[in-house]
């Protein structure tokens, strides 16, 4: 295929696709498994444990690879490994299946705090894995019941259903980015910036721009420290937030930091919260980046 011919088809992917975020027809049953999942799926440590919080980043994307890796080996052997390899892509369809189960359980905990195209995108990714699911199970049921021309057609059908899920799921953290971190790209001055006047800054967070970036500057113990004022989660603005002792709880998905430092205390969010040094001079509170 040409260049052009590559460029036109993802254009025609990108039109797809789009018409998936937009469509509200999707709503009805999006937001009812939505609600269904958030009650599931609660804060706490299994809500913790599946957003990735323990990883340091979402666990859904590492997860991936294991069903991926084990069909598209079985994939192979159905093509070049001849009779003697039947028991083994026999064994890897098997696999796949066992690890779509908790990979799927991530990816559930994940689609629990989106909203709107990236909900719409979100659930029409796991309709196609979940198909891609259940022909290789009954893929693997053919197989060991020595069906084998049967059971690669329900491989191969299941490996469509996966590229397509594989394709939307790469689109939504790509161009959507729920799982992306919301404070990656935000670098405050490496100098130091006046905010506003120290008298202004209380055990009620406050909001102040630093160079472009939204800061967020508290009274804790005395001293003024300056925090993100944007949860890497979502990106919720944690001037909005519930400080309560020594935290800082997002208002959106209830992730909880350490107003000492910013460290992670409660998930779903998987980083921990961009900490800025700040000073007052002559009443006004200044903000820099850490230096390393």
């Amino acid at each position: 295929m040409t260049a052009d011919g590559v460029v036109y088809a993802a254009n025609l992917w990108e039109d797809a696709v789009e018409r998936v975020e937009q469509s509200a027809a999707l709503d009805p049953i999006a937001d009812s498994l939505h609600g269904c999942m958030s009650r599931l799926l609660r804060n706490g440590r299994v809500k913790d444990v599946l957003s990735g919080t323990w990883l340091g980043h979402a666990a859904h994307p590492m997860f991936t690879d294991l069903p991926i890796g084990f069909w598209t080996s079985a994939f192979v052997l159905d093509l070049v490994g001849g009779r003697q390899s039947r028991g083994a892509a026999e064994l890897l369809v098997g696999f796949g299946v066992l690890s779509a189960l908790p990979t799927a359980a991530t990816g559930a905990s994940d689609w629990s705090d989106t909203e709107g195209a990236s909900r719409r995108v979100g659930l029409v990714h796991a309709m196609a894995n979940a198909s891609a699911t259940v022909l290789y199970a009954w893929s693997w049921n053919a197989r060991r019941r020595d069906r084998y021309v049967q059971g690669v057609a329900l491989g191969m059908l299941g490996a469509t259903a996966a590229t397509v899920g594989g394709l939307l799921g790469g689109h939504l953290l790509a161009r959507l980015g729920p799982g992306v971190d919301h404070t990656a790209f935000l670098r405050a001055p490496t100098e130091w910036t006046p905010t506003l006047a120290e008298a202004g800054v209380s055990d009620v967070p406050v909001r102040v721009d630093v160079g472009g970036v939204p800061v967020l500057l508290v009274r804790h113990h005395g001293r003024v420290v300056a925090l993100s004022a944007v949860c890497p989660h979502r990106g919720a603005p944690l001037d909005e937030g519930t400080v309560e002792a020594e935290t800082i709880t997002c208002p959106w998905h209830r992730s909880r930091f350490a107003l000492d430092g910013g460290r992670l205390m409660r998930g779903p969010a998987a980083e921990p919260l961009a900490c800025y040094e700040s000073r007052v001079v002559d009443g006004t509170v200044e903000v820099r980046s850490r230096r390393s």
